[in-house]
């Protein structure tokens, strides 16, 4: 540093910089760790364990049982040739690329979308499981389990498949549940009973011990996994920053259509909002210059406005300043697996009503999948406007 330059400290954190104002009311008090890998290494008893690991890597899952199997025999794949016999776990290879989800598909509701959404996309995953399994497993010994392995990792690659290169479509909303049952359906293709979610103790372990490999401070998710992270990442926090500086037009658009509703009859307007539209919800309701006419209910789903009212950064409402009479019941969803999904009771006491669900499903996927998820109907419908 030179001598005649003067440094002068100009400390804004204190007095500008984000807190949480309130203690982090705005945060839902976990039962586990809240989606995975946030605070150390998961337990096996964790039951997103398994999805959180084939989320970042079909087929993790697989390769750490062929691991295990070579272990089996000190580290070598193949125990001998013999002359006319077929291996076995040819014969499972086979199975796998005949895996299909016709009779699921034809059921009604989320489940047979979902079916048929990734009925096109099986017998490429199928195509990819059983090369695995062909390549890192012929030659081992038999063992247990290998059919819930294979109809995880060919659901989880025919997912990633539907969502487009890289991820980069559109999540699909999955229920856990129905998750689960199309597992299961083929689990029993394969001949297991590991389904769907009745993971057995043996896999899930593989399961975390591969998992919290990837989170070590070495070879972490975040580092292997940051193109398909990042690109996913962008459209929605892309949404919010431009929000923030450009949010009046979002506002304008759903005050249209609260007065479009209005005007068309048929009772109080109920504003159903997901994530974002959750914040632009509350900060136009919360406008008491211009509040929109006719909303009776507030249903924000998987929202960050209870935490953006805690860290002072809403538009419309500082946070010293409570809701206006105008604004109308607030009922608000969280899964506490969603990462960005908040609370609001303690926030706003007496102004809004928490319901929790729980889609089975790890972050970030949790986010995106409220409304598969059928028990968030069955909350609602009572609390809907008559």
């Amino acid at each position: 540093m030179r001598a005649d330059v003067r440094v002068l400290r100009c400390f804004w954190g204190e007095e500008h910089g984000a807190a949480l104002g309130l203690g982090g009311v705005s945060i839902p008090v976990r039962t586990r760790n809240r989606g995975v890998g946030g605070d150390g290494p998961l337990d096996e008893d964790d039951p997103l364990a398994v999805w959180a690991l084939l989320e970042a890597d079909p087929l993790a899952e697989l390769r750490e049982y062929a691991e295990a199997a070579k272990a089996r025999r000190g580290g070598v794949a193949r125990v001998g040739y013999t002359p006319g016999r077929r291996d076995p776990w040819q014969d499972t290879a086979d199975k796998v690329r005949g895996l299909s989800l016709g009779a699921v598909a034809d059921a009604e509701g989320g489940l047979g979308e979902l079916a048929a959404d990734l009925a096109p996309h099986l017998g490429a995953a199928g195509g990819r499981v059983a090369h695995e399994i062909s390549r890192s497993l012929v030659g081992t010994p038999p063992a247990d389990g290998i059919e819930g392995i294979a109809a995880r990792a060919v659901y989880a690659l025919a997912v990633r498949s539907a969502e487009g290169p890289q991820g980069a479509g559109e999540p699909l909303p999955v229920d856990g549940a129905d998750r689960d049952t199309l597992v299961g359906a083929l689990t029993d293709q394969l001949g297991g009973t590991d389904r769907g979610g009745a993971v057995a103790g043996a896999a899930k372990g593989i399961a975390v011990r591969a998992l919290n490999s990837y989170l070590s401070p070495i070879s972490s998710l975040a580092h292997r996994y940051r193109g398909r992270i990042t690109g996913g990442s962008v459209p929605a926090s892309g949404d919010i920053l431009r929000y923030q500086v450009r949010g009046a037009g979002v506002r304008a658009a759903i005050r249209t259509a609260v007065r479009e509703a209005a005007e068309s009859g048929g009772g109080p307007v109920v504003l159903l909002a997901h994530s974002l539209g959750g914040i632009a919800c509350v900060d136009l309701l919360a406008d008491a210059t211009e509040p929109p006419p006719e909303v009776g209910l507030l249903v924000t789903v998987g929202s960050q406005a209870p935490f953006l009212y805690e860290l002072d950064a809403l538009t419309s409402l500082r946070r010293d300043e409570p809701l206006p009479d105008t604004f109308p019941r607030w009922i608000n969803v969280y899964d506490e697996h969603d990462l960005l999904g908040f609370v609001g009771e303690k926030v706003f006491p007496d102004r809004v009503t928490d319901l929790r669900v729980n889609t089975r499903q790890p972050f970030p996927r949790a986010h995106t999948s409220y409304f598969a998820h059928q028990r968030l109907y069955e909350l609602l419908a009572p609390e809907l406007p008559r």
